[in-house]
């Protein structure tokens, strides 16, 4: 009976020494995989323009008559290019405004979209509270920046060069176009 005890807790012993080897291995394939699978940036896809190119130089109306001139320098910019019917967009929207007040001093923020009637624009705008944003409907604007999904988001610099530019998913992804500035 002493034996059988002895013998049961050699092969516990065991069994739990092989546990923790096993859960020490799985915790370091673990480390291994999360670096392999790192969070990304924005998702740059553009093969037309890359980042430190010159914006390409374009004078354009907002739907409100606001003028706005893309790569003229003096303030850096913000091309957020969206779609009144991208629910990704609209999650971004808040994000848009909170980075617009914060860096102000330094950044304007223009809404970009390429197609629709400008009506619907103008109420997605106003519902959404964005008026204080130029909103630009531009086709030649989106193809000058590469924009093939959306939601787009392109860095000017006050130098009118492109500082950083991708598909942005998140606010990380939104973030990441200042950290690569």
């Amino acid at each position: 009976m002493i034996g059988a005890l002895i013998i049961s807790q050699i092969v516990l012993g065991v069994l739990v020494l092989a546990l923790a080897v096993v859960c020490f291995a799985l915790a370091r394939q673990i480390g291994v995989l999360y670096e392999r699978i790192a969070p990304a940036g924005a998702l740059a896809i553009n093969q037309r323009l890359k980042t430190g190119d010159a914006a390409p130089a374009l004078s354009l109306t907002a739907i409100d008559g606001r003028a706005v001139a893309v790569g003229a320098g003096g303030r850096s910019q913000l091309f957020f290019f969206l779609s009144p019917d991208c629910p990704v967009c609209k999650s971004l929207l808040p994000v848009v405004s909170s980075i617009a007040r914060a860096e102000r001093d330094w950044l304007s923020v223009v809404l970009a979209s390429d197609g629709g009637a400008a009506e619907s624009h103008l109420d997605f705008q106003q519902r959404e509270k964005l008026t204080e944003y130029p909103y630009v409907l531009s086709e030649t604007l989106g193809r000058s920046f590469g924009v093939s999904k959306l939601p787009y988001a392109v860095l000017v610099d006050a130098d009118g060069k492109i500082a950083s530019m991708g598909l942005v998913n998140s606010r990380e992804h939104l973030e990441s176009l200042f950290e690569a500035k």
